[in-house]
C-alpha cells in the first residue's frame, strides 16, 4: 500500500519523513545526517548506512552511530540489516541499540539494550544488555528478568568474551515460543533481513523476518531503561561489513 510522506525540517543538516501511520524515517538513504558516530567506519554506500572494518582499520573497542532525534520511550522501529563477515573465521558482530545511553559521546560509547545480530547467527535476535545485564535470555527464548540475586555470581559472558564481577539478574524462562531451528530457517546469511522491535512499558519483543526472537519481560525497576537513544554498533574484532537500511521509527502512547 502507498502511504504519503509529509517531509518536515528538524535541523538544518537533517529531515525526517512522517507515514501516514506517523512512523518516522530515520536515515535519508544518501547521507549521514541526523546521525553521529566515528567516520573512519561509519559511511553511507548503496542507499544504505554501512560500518566497515578491515585489517588496516581495526575496531579496537566497541563503537556506535547514534541517531540524534531523541530517546523513544514505548515505540516499534523496523529497519532492515545485512551482515558480511570478512574474513576466514566468518565471524562478525553487530546489533540495534534501544533505550540506550551515551557513555562517552567523544568515543561513541553506548550502554543498553541491544537487539542482537551476528554471524554465523548464533545470537541474532536476542536480547543483550550493552555495558550492562549482559545476556538475558537465549534466542526464541520469553523470560522474565527480575532482580539480581545478591548469593549469584556471574560467570564469564560468553559472548563478548568477559567476565563480570558481581551478582546475575534473576532470570526465569517462560517458555521458548520459536526453536533455534526456526530461527536459523528463517535467516538469510549474507543477504537483507528484516528486524522489527517493539519496547511497550517493560515487555521488549523482537522479529527477524516476521519470526519472534525475543519476549522479554524487565521486571527490575531499578536498572530498567524506560528510554534512551538508538544507536547501530560496530563490535571489535575481525574485518566485516555490516549495512542497514529502511529505518522507521513509530512511538507507542
Amino acid at each position: 500500500m502507498i502511504r504519503s510522506l509529509l517531509i518536515l525540517g528538524v535541523a538544518a543538516s537533517a529531515t525526517i519523513a512522517l507515514a501516514a501511520d506517523g512512523a518516522q524515517t530515520l536515515f535519508n538513504g544518501k547521507d549521514l545526517s541526523g546521525w553521529k558516530g566515528n567516520p573512519d567506519f561509519w559511511s553511507v554506500r548503496d542507499g544504505a548506512i554501512t560500518g566497515q572494518s578491515t585489517a588496516t582499520k581495526v575496531v579496537d573497542a566497541n563503537t556506535f552511530l547514534v541517531w540524534q532525534g531523541g530517546e523513544p520511550a514505548n515505540f516499534e522501529l523496523r529497519l532492515k540489516f545485512r551482515l558480511t563477515a570478512q574474513n576466514a573465521k566468518g565471524w562478525g558482530n553487530s546489533g540495534v541499540q534501544y533505550r540506550s545511553r551515551v557513555i562517552d559521546a567523544e568515543k561513541f560509547v553506548v550502554g543498553g539494550y541491544q537487539a542482537d545480530i551476528d554471524s554465523p547467527f548464533r545470537y541474532t535476535g536476542m536480547l543483550y544488555e550493552e555495558r550492562g545485564r549482559g545476556i538475558l535470555m537465549n534466542p526464541g527464548q520469553k523470560v522474565r528478568v527480575g532482580p539480581a540475586e545478591a548469593a549469584a555470581a556471574a560467570p564469564a559472558d560468553a559472548k563478548k568474551g568477559k567476565g563480570k564481577a558481581g551478582p546475575r539478574p534473576k532470570i526465569d524462562v517462560l517458555g521458548t515460543p520459536t526453536t533455534a531451528e526456526q530461527i536459523q530457517a528463517a535467516l538469510k546469511m549474507g543477504d537483507w533481513n528484516e528486524l522489527r522491535i517493539v519496547a511497550n512499558g517493560n515487555q521488549l519483543q523482537h522479529y527477524v523476518n516476521g519470526v519472534l526472537t525475543a519476549d522479554v519481560t524487565d521486571a527490575d525497576p531499578a536498572v530498567a531503561p524506560k528510554s534512551g537513544v538508538i544507536a547501530l554498533q560496530m563490535h571489535k574484532g575481525e574485518p566485516m561489513t555490516v549495512q542497514f537500511k529502511d529505518i522507521q521509527l513509530k512511538k507507542l502512547p
